[in-house]
């Protein structure tokens, strides 16, 4: 699983002109599951942003997580991070999970992720979202918890 996370201090997720999600500080993540990935693949990931020091201490280092904060979390699922972009001028979803799987393991990683952080919202999976942030910083990281087969 990839996903891409931002610390912003604040972002809403619209469909259709109508927001279905709204958040303060925190973290927007764009989170894409690959071909072979499994829950343990999920918890992986969900750890690592849950846990993941991007916010400024009192000596203003990234030290804090998104617990220590008590901060938002605003999940996307977006599938085009599994894209293989390495060759030509159009990216291959190849690597992508199938939508069908796709949508299990990210609400099973949601799941996961809101049994740790209650505070967690979403946008809809395979919707046409328009997703709005102010980037705080701008603070933005890759993180990725391999698919099995690519440990």
């Amino acid at each position: 699983m990839i996903s891409v996370i931002q610390r912003v201090t604040q972002a809403e997720v619209s469909i259709n002109g109508t927001s279905v999600g709204r958040m303060g500080r925190g973290i927007l993540a764009l989170v894409a599951v690959e071909r072979g990935d499994t829950e343990a693949q999920a918890q992986r990931l969900a750890e690592r942003i849950l846990g993941y020091r991007i916010f400024p201490d009192a000596d203003d280092k990234m030290n804090l997580s998104l617990a220590d904060i008590d901060g938002e979390l605003m999940l996307v699922s977006q599938f085009t991070l599994a894209a293989d972009t390495r060759k030509g001028a159009r990216p291959s979803f190849t690597p992508a999970a199938s939508p069908e799987e796709g949508l299990r393991l990210f609400e099973y990683f949601v799941g996961v992720v809101r049994e740790r952080h209650p505070n967690t919202q979403t946008g809809q999976f395979g919707a046409d979202m328009q997703v709005s942030l102010i980037n705080d910083g701008p603070v933005t990281f890759s993180l990725r918890a391999p698919p099995a087969q690519a440990i």
